[in-house]
């Protein structure tokens, strides 16, 4: 059954505060059945398509798309990504959202 996966690049601005954001969203995330698959800091970005800064790439996976919807939808997720995640991070950008086997 294909699952659903989203790459997405952030300029994070305080390690420490993004670092509680993803110790506080985890359970709700795994709840979903969704996970981290990959997680890379960078340093340079050769070519973008958005002018803001990127310095964090990963990607999640979601067992469907309905499925990631109503993870960031869900009232829990809100409340930490208005505690961790909005003060920690300046921009984001959701590069690619694709349908994996």
């Amino acid at each position: 059954m294909a699952k659903y996966e989203m790459l997405v690049g952030l300029e994070v601005l305080d390690d420490v505060a993004y670092s509680e954001y993803r110790v506080a969203m985890k359970p709700i995330l795994e709840e979903k059945g969704g996970e981290f698959r990959y997680d890379f800091r960078i340093s340079e970005v050769l070519k973008s398509e958005v002018g803001e800064c990127i310095n964090r790439i990963f990607t999640l996976r979601f067992p469907s798309k309905h499925i990631m919807t109503s993870f960031f939808d869900d009232p829990r997720y809100q409340a930490v990504k208005l505690k961790y995640f909005l003060p920690s991070v300046g921009n984001f950008t959701i590069i690619s959202e694709y349908e994996v086997d």
